[in-house]
């Protein structure tokens, strides 16, 4: 094969979202009266789709919250959880390289797009990417698979020409559901557990190891 086009996962593969995301999701539970310990772990909670995480951490009693629940996260993460935010070592310098040797580059993230898109643009990475793609507002496409689907058929890409390179399981098995090989990002919030039962096709253990990485994917 030949890859031309790489799918990055966001939260976890090129940026450490976790100070946001956290904190919001405490944010979104207190505000319908069921606030978490802050010794909880919520790790877990980035990379799939969020409201079934909060949906989750609710008590199944009260379930039907989840809707507020989330709306108070996006209260707080729309205005400042966002930018609670840092990127990976080596992220911008890499993806110039990638560009400069001739690589498409498309966003693949279960986050709502008009996040998505302020935090490139914040961290100056948007002009890296000839498109970019995420989850509705309404919850549309946050299952990864449909997702990759929608982009291959959006740009009209073959998905032996494409790679998915994301930290969980989810872009895993988004990947694997269209016929699409993963790089795994070690470095992100993907668990041992969740590489052994979903294993990628290589691994990188920091983004700056994609260059190298991506030789293996590609024709002698």
């Amino acid at each position: 094969m030949s890859v031309h086009t790489i799918l990055l996962d966001l939260d976890g593969t090129l940026t450490d979202p976790k100070i946001g995301i956290t904190t919001c999701i405490r944010y979104g539970l207190a505000k319908v009266g069921h606030p978490i310990h802050e010794e909880i772990d919520l790790d877990w909670c980035i990379g799939p789709p969020l409201h079934a995480s909060l949906e989750q951490l609710l008590p199944p009693e009260y379930q039907h919250l989840t809707e507020e629940a989330l709306a108070g996260y996006r209260e707080r993460f729309g205005d400042i959880g966002l930018f609670e935010n840092e990127v990976y070592p080596s992220v911008a310098e890499t993806l110039n390289t990638l560009q400069q040797q001739g690589y498409a580059l498309i966003l693949a993230t279960a986050k709502p797009t008009v996040y998505a898109k302020r935090i490139l643009e914040h961290f100056g990475l948007s002009p890296y990417f000839t498109a970019i793609h995420g989850s509705e507002l309404d919850g549309t496409r946050t299952n990864k698979g449909e997702l990759i689907a929608h982009i291959l058929h959006t740009h009209d890409l073959s998905a032996d020409k494409c790679i998915m390179v994301g930290d969980r399981e989810f872009d895993v098995l988004g990947a694997r559901a269209n016929g699409m090989p993963v790089i795994g990002a070690s470095y992100g919030y993907g668990s041992t557990a969740e590489w052994q039962q979903s294993p990628a096709d290589a691994q990188m253990n920091t983004f700056a190891d994609l260059l190298n990485v991506l030789e293996h994917f590609q024709d002698a």
